[in-house]
């Protein structure tokens, strides 16, 4: 089938030239907060991004996964299996999880808190140990960070998206000040500060 518009024919769209992060945590840590960021920071740079959340696990200690995608032209939200360039992922067990999203020679940033999830919680099942060393293990590169650490450095718990987003912000290709002007619009004034302390002591944790 041929790909045209009008009657004129339209170059194919380059699957290479879009990008793929998940972004997972467990409900409560605020993984849509930095999908947000992330996402205005895209836009700015003038790309073309969709950004799926999916809440169905959302409430306080449940899985979150939110899919951000952006390129000159996308087409879906959607991330399938082996699609996804950067797991984003705020627990040691999330990041486990969502490991078949990773394409070859991607990339995992995550935080080295680990929430015990509710088969843990009642006994049933223990947390897994060394998690990251297993991801590592295979052949994957793991940047890890104390992200709560750095959080409560910052000034709030509450500040380990940002921290996050800080450490994401040092593996791409858009300018720093980019970035803050993205944490500016999308975090409220009182917090802000805060906030910028956080994404520094992200920026610069490796």
């Amino acid at each position: 089938m041929s790909n045209s518009r009008g009657g004129f024919p339209c170059p194919p769209v380059n699957a290479e030239s879009v990008k793929s992060i998940i972004i997972v945590g467990v409900g409560g840590q605020g993984t849509l907060l930095a999908s947000r960021i992330m996402g205005d920071a895209l836009v700015q740079k003038g790309y073309d991004v969709k950004v799926s959340e999916v809440h169905g696990m959302s409430q306080r200690g449940g899985s979150v996964i939110t899919y951000v995608r952006y390129g000159d032209e996308v087409n879906s939200p959607v991330i399938e299996n082996g699609e996804a360039d950067i797991i984003l992922a705020f627990e040691e067990l999330e990041a486990a999880r969502y490991l078949p999203f990773l394409k070859p020679g991607g990339t995992v940033i995550t935080s080295t808190q680990q929430i015990d999830p509710m088969p843990v919680i009642t006994g049933a099942a223990e947390y897994p140990q060394e998690v990251i060393l297993a991801i590592e293990s295979l052949g994957i590169t793991v940047r890890r960070l104390d992200a709560l650490s750095l959080a409560k450095q910052a000034g709030s718990v509450r500040a380990v998206n940002v921290v996050l987003i800080g450490a994401l912000a040092k593996d791409m290709d858009i300018e720093k000040e980019v970035w803050l002007s993205a944490l500016e619009k999308c975090v409220p004034e009182k917090f802000l500060e805060l906030n910028q302390k956080a994404f520094e002591l992200g920026y610069n944790s490796y």
